[in-house]
């Protein structure tokens, strides 16, 4: 609709970012949008962990529904910009969407217009059409 487009990388587990030492879903949406350079594209870092979280590998869809939920918020700060906002939510890669589901929860909790997500990679194995709709239509 022409207006500016908030795009929100998912933010990795503590513990994940001090053994990898870096943010790759945060690097790739910055790297991207320097790339792009397109005014109305505006990367913001505005969701955090509010919990300890599993490591996801491994874990069935129920496990890793149950692993995140409830886990993240948007910071306090960045409320008022997520609030009316079209967001688009960047992960590497897809496999049961309950990491992009807890993101959009938490985005639309604090007033999030709309929310679309993107993916590097999907594994279609774990991901199903159904599974989708039902966390789009969830919330």
């Amino acid at each position: 609709g022409g207006g500016r487009v908030l795009v929100v990388p998912v933010p990795p587990a503590a513990r994940a970012r001090r053994r990898r030492g870096d943010d790759p879903v945060g690097t790739l949406v910055s790297r991207a949008l320097r790339c792009l350079d397109d005014d109305s594209l505006v990367a913001g870092q505005v969701v955090r962990h509010t919990r300890r979280v599993q490591d996801q590998a491994g874990l069935g869809r129920a496990a890793r529904a149950a692993n995140l939920a409830g886990a993240l918020e948007v910071f306090p700060a960045a409320r008022p910009a997520v609030h009316g906002a079209v967001c688009l939510v960047v992960d590497d890669v897809l496999t049961t969407g309950a990491t992009v589901h807890e993101v959009t929860r938490a985005l639309r909790a604090e007033g999030a217009a709309h929310v679309a997500a993107a993916t590097l990679a999907v594994r279609a194995r774990q991901v199903t059409a159904g599974a989708l709709v039902g966390h789009r239509a969830g919330g």
